[in-house]
């Protein structure tokens, strides 16, 4: 299907929504794209040159427009696995759903899931995904990147690894992959042909040797990347750990010297006071995953005490296995109703917080010369007006059905409910008999009839 690319979008009527760090704005305006940019950004109707110089007019009255929504934490092998981890705990969930499954798949299964995945975050107004990937092998590597790149979605491509335990990987061959994924996505980067970048994705602190995670994250920060680790998920595991060095997670990475701005911590549930002391001092970001967190009954991170400390944090889905969609919006009034839940108080999370996480705390916002990663979300329906508060809408109100277009990089990629890159309907049809086929060859047993 032919691109639907625009030398300049205007985008008049609409609900700007935007913060520069400490309040959140709302205002009734205007956005002019010129390329891959931001061009210019007004209060009121569009000037007259705007509209003239325009190749293409969006008329977003009735809804909220604002920065790209980033998904901080997914894992898009997963999109084939939704609602067969119902009832279980993470432990066993990955023991009898999971591990199985990623075993059997294949690489050609790997894209497809990765497609439907990115598809799915895509309409729910990610501009940006975070994916954290469990399969190592370079081909299922390589079919994630083929994925991104054919959707147009910015990703964070954080490849997994452990060198423990009966999957662990030798740490040569870890390296050697990491420095092949990183001349990779560097080759792309120069040639245009996507928007990936590299992150360290150690995916346990308890299944990675002490050497492995000096190694390996002093290999990322000298490229300039991230380290995107699960930690403090439930008990069970942070009692592995101990067993094995007598620390928890997070003193764990701080005694190693890895605990740093360049480190993101996924879903810290049970951390201490001491451990949030840790976290902030070393300016590391928490990506909180409240629906995963409630699904798998591992409990409620402490995001007040986050807020109160300043720790950045950014929301995950999660992967579709403990969550069963990608819905960031659905994950962002979840974690509002979490942190008042979890602390008595009405005033935990409220709606600006969750939506400076939905968006990323260190967003340029909507502002000239800021990248054109723009989400438009449709307010005009029954479970929204009228509309007192923008803000309050979108965290209690919206879900992702309510997306209506989805800009990156100056390239509208969802139009008015349209993909514009690719046949939704014929990947939904791979999807359904891939998914099948996978199940029957890892010996668990589908849904009747379903995905044939």
């Amino acid at each position: 299907m032919s691109n639907v690319k625009a030398e300049s979008i205007l985008i008049v009527n609409g609900a700007l929504l935007s913060h520069d760090g400490a309040r959140m704005a709302e205002q009734i305006g205007w956005l002019a794209v010129e390329g891959e940019r931001i061009a210019a950004v007004g209060v009121g109707n569009a000037p007259d040159e705007r509209r003239a110089r325009a190749s293409r007019v969006i008329d977003a009255r009735h809804m909220a427009v604002l920065p790209g929504l980033a998904n901080g934490h997914t894992h898009l092998s997963q999109t084939f696995m939704r609602g067969l981890a119902d009832g279980r705990p993470l432990l066993r969930w990955l023991k009898e759903v999971i591990w199985p499954l990623q075993g059997a798949m294949t690489p050609e299964d790997m894209y497809l899931a990765a497609l439907l995945g990115l598809v799915e975050n895509l309409r729910c107004g990610a501009t940006t995904v975070t994916q954290h990937h469990k399969l190592p092998g370079r081909e299922h590597v390589a079919a994630t990147v083929r994925a991104a790149a054919e959707v147009g979605i910015r990703m964070t491509l954080a490849r997994g690894w452990v060198d423990m335990g009966p999957t662990g990987e030798p740490l040569d061959r870890i390296v050697a992959d990491l420095e092949w994924l990183h001349d990779l996505l560097q080759s792309q980067i120069a040639n245009r042909k996507s928007q990936i970048r590299l992150a360290s994705g150690p995916l346990v602190p308890w299944r990675c040797s002490d050497d492995a995670m000096r190694e390996i994250t002093a290999r990322a920060r000298a490229w300039g990347a991230a380290t995107h680790i699960h930690v403090a998920e439930a008990q069970d595991e942070i009692e592995l750990m101990r067993q094995r060095c007598g620390k928890g997670h997070i003193e764990w990475l701080a005694d190693l010297g890895c605990l740093g701005a360049d480190m993101q911590l996924v879903h810290c549930v049970h951390v201490s006071d001491a451990e949030l002391d840790l976290i902030a001092g070393a300016g590391a970001t928490v990506v909180h995953c409240p629906t995963s967190n409630m699904y798998l009954a591992s409990g409620a991170a402490p995001v007040r005490k986050m807020l109160d400390q300043r720790i950045p944090i950014v929301l995950g889905t999660d992967g579709s296995g403990s969550n069963n969609s990608q819905d960031l919006l659905e994950c962002a009034k979840i974690a509002a109703l979490l942190a008042k839940h979890a602390t008595g108080d009405a005033q935990a999370a409220l709606p600006e917080d969750i939506i400076r996480m939905m968006i990323g705390p260190a967003t340029p916002g909507l502002r000239p010369g800021a990248p054109a990663d723009i989400t438009i979300i449709n307010l005009a329906h029954a479970r929204c007006q009228p509309v007192h508060s923008v803000a309050s809408a979108l965290v209690y109100n919206a879900s992702g059905a309510d997306v209506h277009t989805v800009i990156v990089g100056g390239e509208i990629l969802l139009d008015a409910g349209r993909m514009t890159r690719l046949d939704e309907a014929a990947l939904l049809e791979a999807c359904r008999r891939a998914a099948h086929d996978l199940m029957q060859r890892a010996g668990l047993a589908g849904s009747a009839g379903v995905n044939r």
